[in-house]
């Protein structure tokens, strides 16, 4: 005869797996839409870096250029980011993800007109603008969705969006711009930007009729999966932050250090992001197409190693080792990567490992804002963090045009980068056990 504790028992068991099937539900329903988004948004955000390999020579622009126009998006975006995750929190995340989706679509399209250095820099700006607080609001709109304990593995499996922009970006563009030239007497680059500006446009009309603000707005759950996933949410946001002031957030210090730890990161993504096509050219490969494909492979590897880290994250509960060693691991990527000479080979697989590293970096540093901010405080210090790391945007890219046109090398500017790395590492690794290990 089963005694009261057996009976609690099975209780248990059959409530914890209940909630896992709701949480593989709203899972299966959020993460793949949210995750192709990002995918074209990061598409729109990096191809100037596969543009570049024809647009230099038919606009007559020098590295430097290039390395400030592509820089220049990130100036934008950290102006308007606080602000942007503020009224996403006010207006609600439908509305507002798609505003965001439509309008940079919209201004990557009119890079088709760029004729001058000046124009160029323009149309970067406000693109900034206009994707400015989509990273942010989307790792804020799963805080509304999902508990600390489960984002490990949501927020890798979300950011993996920006590899997966480089395994389908890579053969996708290298395809337009060897297949496009001359048509309706527009060069291959022009076409590249109008043809990946579509799906943003188009994926953000369907935001509005796909995406739910909260738990309490899907018709799609019912009322006691409601409850479950909002009281999961209420016992996480008793344990952490009670202060109720915006500005409190600009004199926490942890959300400075943090800031500083994902500047560090940032170098990392930019500088492989912006110009990872032109380190596997400068290996002495000209086809464009075959520099496309071998983009991919770090990106495949990357995104494999986001997924991996990013459920033994969770299972293990430890946050702070599975973002430090990575953040390593790509500066040694990075370093090694300058040894290669012109073996495009090694070059590739050094840059796997810079890749694997930069990128699973991130995804774990996500773990971290959330862990102590909640509501609106959130939504300021998540935006902050974020702006402020994108400011390595901005530097990332032109330090290495500017190292490239000195120089006629890359080594020296990936050498700070690196450094970059490592003191993010060492960040990550200086903040409280007990606050993020969640």
């Amino acid at each position: 005869m089963p005694t009261v504790l057996d009976t609690a028992c099975v209780s248990d068991q059959s409530t914890k797996l209940n909630e896992t099937r709701l949480y593989s539900r709203v899972t299966w329903r959020l993460i793949p839409f949210l995750f192709l988004c990002y995918v074209f948004a990061y598409l729109d955000r990096v191809n100037v870096g596969f543009a570049k390999l024809q647009m230099l020579d038919d606009l007559h622009f020098s590295e430097s250029i290039y390395g400030l126009g592509a820089g220049i998006f990130f100036l934008g975006y950290f102006l308007f980011e606080v602000p942007s995750n503020m009224m996403l929190h006010k207006v609600g995340a439908r509305k507002w993800i798609a505003r965001i989706m439509i309008s940079w679509g919209l201004i990557s399209a009119c890079m088709v007109f760029v004729k001058t250095p000046a124009m160029f820099y323009t149309l970067r700006f406000f693109l900034g603008i206009a994707e400015a607080g989509f990273v942010p609001g989307i790792i804020l709109y799963l805080t509304y969705w999902f508990p600390a304990s489960r984002r490990g593995k949501i927020t890798a499996m979300f950011l993996t969006g920006i590899p997966m922009a480089g395994v389908l970006g890579g053969p996708l563009s290298g395809w337009i711009m060897s297949t496009t030239d001359g048509i309706h007497g527009y060069s291959t680059w022009q076409w590249l930007f109008i043809l990946e500006a579509i799906p943003s446009v188009v994926a953000g009309v369907i935001v509005l009729f796909y995406l739910r603000n909260n738990p309490d707005d899907a018709k799609w759950l019912t009322t006691n999966e409601k409850n479950i996933l909002k009281k999961n949410l209420e016992k996480e946001s008793n344990s952490q932050s009670s202060s109720h002031s915006v500005f409190s957030t600009f004199s926490n210090p942890r959300v400075w250090i943090l800031s500083l730890g994902y500047f560090g990161v940032m170098m990392g993504l930019n500088g492989i992001t912006f110009w990872l096509p032109s380190l596997i050219k400068n290996t002495g490969i000209e086809n464009t197409a075959v520099v496309s494909l071998l983009t991919t492979i770090p990106y495949a590897c990357a995104t494999i190693a986001m997924i991996v880290t990013g459920r033994h994250s969770d299972s293990r509960r430890e946050r702070r080792w599975h973002a430090a060693i990575p953040a390593v691991l790509g500066a040694i990527g990075l370093v090694l990567a300058t040894f290669s000479g012109q073996n495009p080979l090694i070059t590739v697989a050094f840059l796997s490992i810079a890749a694997m590293g930069v990128m699973t970096a991130m995804s774990q540093f996500w773990c971290y804002p959330p862990a102590f901010l909640t509501g609106v405080i959130a939504a300021a210090g998540i935006a902050m963090i974020n702006s402020i790391g994108n400011l390595a945007g901005f530097i990332s890219p032109y330090l290495i045009g500017w190292v490239k046109d000195a120089t006629g090398s890359t080594d020296i500017a990936l050498y700070c980068i690196a450094l970059a790395l490592v003191c993010a590492a060492a960040i990550c690794l200086s903040m409280p056990k007990k606050i993020v290990n969640r």
